[in-house]
């Protein structure tokens, strides 16, 4: 490719300017803004050797920036393809479409390198992880999933179909496609389909029957409510977050979505305050803010700029909104908690918190993987509220 080097100067620029305190894809849409000389093609392959330079995680850190990209590129791509510029002929004779075969090649001549040393959390993850097979999956670009809505079950697939939009279907209501698909003027977004991970649409697996009232108190989007209204069916429904203004963008994505009929309220669940609402649940949906670590394939910078010592953070807020919230189930009635991290301080060890806590008893727990499916993973754990004794 004729700027391919030019494309490298570029990303190299990028890079020692940013420094995490924004998304990525937020840093770049800024920086482009400003450098108006960039075509929408220039910026698709800077920007993806950006993302690729911070899908090698913490390997090989001492590497000039340059460096990193090249071999983050080498084991993301399964072929040189346009990048073949930026190479070396020994490199490039051993370039193999699988991906554990590049990954061997680098460890080979590069000894810095180590597939450990991308994500070096290891011994903190949630017990049925597959490290390796965890640590190779960022260099993977996730699918974008869609959860196709009751009623809409023929109708989107056929619309892909027309467009000539390629997809692979993982179950009547999921589908994947490439992650660069442009849908949103083909498909009614929040009304025909909703944009939801693989595993965020699993949920709904662990959603109890007979339900009546549900409260999803950290909603944030609100992709966990539209999907127990589409589940539950007819649910009262009440939503919280900690700010007014997620509230509102989440009002938007319910008028699409055609929930008109729900409550909602600001909450800060972890100062321990009392919440506005008297009512008892019979079910709330506790997806408790978290590391993330289980999407940082889509995300990797925040695969780069981690600090184990947030693991911490995140335990104790989750356990102090855990305590709030379980104040307003009815007797009988189901916690379900949910994380997209892959640590156990955050997963197996708040079951055994909550248990040992609260009046709570465990029905079912599971990591949900995404890692081998181009996916995001989540952790889920069914509670129920034991009923006070009689007498």
């Amino acid at each position: 490719m004729k700027y391919a080097h030019q494309y490298m100067r570029s990303a190299e620029t990028i890079i020692g300017l940013y420094d995490g305190t924004v998304p990525l894809a937020v840093f770049l849409k800024q920086h482009f803004a400003i450098q108006k000389k960039f075509g929408s093609r220039d910026r698709r392959f800077i920007s993806h050797l950006c993302y690729c330079y911070y899908r090698m995680g913490h390997a090989s850190l001492h590497l000039p920036v340059s460096k990193r990209i090249q071999m983050a590129l080498f084991l993301c791509e399964p072929s040189p393809g346009v990048w073949s510029d930026l190479f070396e002929t020994p490199l490039l004779e051993n370039w193999s479409d699988a991906l554990p075969a590049r990954i061997q090649y680098l460890q080979s001549v590069e000894p810095s390198f180590s597939i450990g040393s991308v994500f070096p959390w290891q011994e903190a993850l949630s017990l049925t992880i597959d490290a390796n097979g965890f640590a190779c999956s960022h260099f993977i670009q996730p699918l974008l999933f869609l959860r196709i809505r009751p009623g809409y079950e023929k109708i989107v697939p056929q619309k892909l179909k027309d467009a000539a939009i390629a997809f692979q279907s993982l179950n009547e209501h999921c589908i994947g496609l490439a992650n660069a698909s442009k849908i949103d003027t083909l498909i009614a977004i929040d009304q025909e389909a909703v944009v939801q991970d693989y595993n965020s649409q699993r949920v709904g697996e662990k959603l109890p029957a007979n339900i009546s009232t549900v409260w999803d108190c950290c909603a944030a989007s609100g992709g966990k409510s539209i999907l127990a209204k589409d589940i539950l069916k007819k649910i009262d429904l009440t939503v919280s977050d900690i700010r007014f203004s997620i509230l509102q963008n989440l009002k938007q994505r319910f008028i699409r979505a055609g929930i008109q009929e729900y409550q909602a309220f600001v909450a800060d669940l972890a100062s321990g305050k009392s919440v506005a609402t008297a009512k008892k649940y019979s079910l709330i949906i506790c997806d408790v803010p978290c590391s993330g670590s289980g999407t940082w394939s889509r995300t990797p910078e925040q695969l780069y700029y981690f600090e184990q010592e947030r693991i911490d953070h995140y335990a104790s807020l989750q356990q102090k909104i855990v305590r709030t919230a379980q104040h307003h189930l009815e007797e009988n009635g189901y916690l379900l908690y949910i994380t997209c991290s892959v640590f156990k301080k955050e997963n197996e060890e708040q079951v055994s918190f909550i248990q040992q806590n609260f009046p709570l008893e465990l029905l079912s727990m599971e990591l949900l993987k995404g890692y081998d499916r181009r996916a995001d993973s989540l952790f889920t754990a069914l509670f129920k509220k034991r009923a006070h004794p009689a007498g």
